[in-house]
């Protein structure tokens, strides 16, 4: 399961740049003296902001549950949370501070949370291992699109079995929790459903783009070839005279 934003430009220069990757990596002096490219989302009240910069700031936050209807009987998909983000993201660029005991709560003592969020980055999930900057729906988002209009893995829907599809023909229902606005930005909301594989998702645009540039280069072989035979073989020598 995807989550799709239309109009979104995480390219933009200035977007691009306002995270700090020392602070994310569990840096403590990081935490609390974030890097100058977070502005304006570097501090609030006089505090410093965990995590910092315009990325973190705007995190999608939308609440979505699949359910299928049987009989008006609603039975609700189970939807895992993790293994959503990149190995080398999760347990590499991304780490906690570290500090005496693993309680979150006194390890971001003295930082405030960003702007836009409703709550800090240590209450984003109940798990330890899903929670901070190493909860992987952060994860996900600080990994930056290259297009305005992208797709975002949200969630995984394992199959039960090998003799039956992941998600039945039927009648399925999707809920919704609206906490991310999209109107200011002209933007547009969308949630995908995709089969991947070890190669990813079923994405059409690398075979669009194959296709093209291969016709492209094939009618240019024969514009050529044609050129080549035409008038290849003509004598462009001229006589010297003496």
């Amino acid at each position: 399961m995807y989550y799709g934003l239309s109009n979104f430009y995480q390219n933009h220069r200035r977007y691009v740049k306002s995270r700090d990757d020392s602070q994310l990596n569990g840096d403590n002096s990081s935490l609390l003296n974030p890097s100058k490219e977070c502005e304006p989302y570097r501090t609030n009240e006089d505090k410093p902001i965990a995590p910092c910069g315009a990325i973190a700031n705007s995190m999608f936050n939308d609440t979505l549950e699949l359910y299928r209807i049987d009989n008006d009987t609603r039975t609700p998909i189970t939807l895992i949370k993790k293994g959503i983000a990149w190995w080398t993201d999760k347990n590499v660029k991304f780490r906690n501070p570290t500090g005496d005991g693993n309680n979150l709560t006194a390890l971001f003592q003295g930082t405030t949370k960003p702007v836009n969020w409703p709550k800090p980055v240590y209450m984003l999930d109940s798990e330890p291992d899903n929670n901070g900057f190493i909860n992987e729906d952060f994860i996900v988002w600080m990994r930056t699109a290259a297009l305005p209009t992208f797709r975002k893995l949200y969630r995984l829907i394992e199959r039960k079995n090998n003799f039956q599809p992941t998600l039945q023909a039927g009648k399925y229902s999707l809920d919704i929790a609206y906490n991310y606005p999209v109107h200011s930005f002209d933007g547009r909301k969308r949630m995908i459903l995709s089969t991947i594989s070890w190669m990813g998702g079923k994405n059409p645009f690398l075979g669009i783009a194959y296709i093209t540039v291969g016709s492209i280069c094939f009618f240019l072989g024969v514009v050529l070839l044609f050129i080549h035979h035409k008038y290849g073989n003509r004598n462009t020598s001229a006589d010297i005279p003496n």
